[in-house]
């Protein structure tokens, strides 16, 4: 089914597993598909920047997301960024071929002024199709793209194909609210609002009125569980669940390759990943860094049984 606006819970950034010299691991994404059905996501996120999209080519893109689409029946969102719009274009219309629910698309950064921002989006629908379900990704963090709620609100009056914003500024809490308030006073149409930074803020988000988490987290059950207990009011359990995780969260959190590799190193000792490679460039980590990946998973583990590794769970 396409993505719709009325998407909510939580939606993985998938992490692509690589063998040690490099070459995709069939195995392991297959295991990692079937183990984010298990815990439970209303989604799956491929392609995207924490997939290491930009260093895959074409062929390599096509062949991850037919695998996963092969595999699993929840709806999959495919990353298209790409620098030019004959390429987005190219990668866009295939995988909604597959049976992609929809596209995600992040703003290039040279852009400067709203226009500018505004424009994109037109010209990139324009590139796609008005019948490709997207994802708007504000990111400003990383993609040094400044997305005002006004911006934002302009896009998606536009474009009736937005449906979705992955939102991840970063502090985001009142951008939420302003956003949540256009669309109670009339002037912006409902779109789903999913979090992103690793779920660093998801506990007072969803609160602010954001539908879930799209982002990457090597305990995606954790997310699951926080806005299960959103919903059902039990807000204490939900904050004391999200304060046992927030110390290994953060850790995991680091910006760039290596916050990648820490996830990918936990995926690997919780039996996903055959290895926690990542395609040069990559960052590795240190002994010192496992050593404080263990210690902060021993400590969750007291409160969360998931984070019990054993030595017999790696491959």
């Amino acid at each position: 089914m396409p993505l719709t606006s009325d998407l909510r819970g939580v939606v993985p950034i998938a992490p692509t597993p690589f063998h040690p010299d490099g070459r995709i691991d069939a195995v392991s994404l297959d295991r990692m598909t079937d183990f984010f059905g298990a815990a439970g996501v209303d989604g799956l996120t491929i392609l995207g920047q924490l997939g290491e999209a930009g260093k895959l080519d074409h062929d390599e893109g096509l062949a991850v997301a037919k695998q996963v689409l092969g595999r699993t029946r929840l709806p999959v969102i495919v990353g298209v960024t790409a620098p030019g719009f004959a390429a987005m274009r190219a990668l866009a219309r295939e995988v909604m071929a597959m049976g992609a629910a929809g596209v995600m698309i992040a703003p290039p950064n040279t852009l400067r002024t709203d226009d500018q921002v505004v424009g994109y989006y037109r010209n990139a629908v324009e590139a796609i199709g008005p019948d490709v379900p997207f994802v708007l990704q504000d990111y400003p963090l990383t993609f040094s793209v400044q997305m005002t709620p006004g911006v934002i609100r302009r896009i998606v009056s536009e474009n009736p194909s937005c449906v979705m914003l992955k939102h991840e500024d970063w502090p985001g809490l009142e951008k939420i609210s302003t956003l949540r308030g256009f669309e109670a006073d009339g002037s912006m149409r409902h779109i789903a609002i999913l979090v992103g930074n690793g779920g660093l803020f998801l506990d007072f988000e969803t609160e602010r009125g954001a539908d879930g988490a799209n982002t990457g987290y090597a305990f995606p059950e954790m997310l699951v569980d926080v806005v299960r207990l959103g919903r059902a009011g039990e807000r204490d359990a939900a904050h004391d669940l999200f304060d046992a995780h927030l110390p290994y969260l953060r850790y995991e959190q680091q910006q760039g390759p290596l916050g990648l590799a820490v996830r990918k190193y936990v995926f690997q000792r919780r039996g996903i990943f055959s290895s926690d490679a990542q395609r040069k460039p990559s960052q590795a980590l240190t002994p010192q860094a496992k050593a404080e990946i263990e210690y902060l998973l021993a400590r969750l583990a007291r409160t969360d049984a998931r984070a019990r590794l054993s030595d017999s769970q790696g491959l």
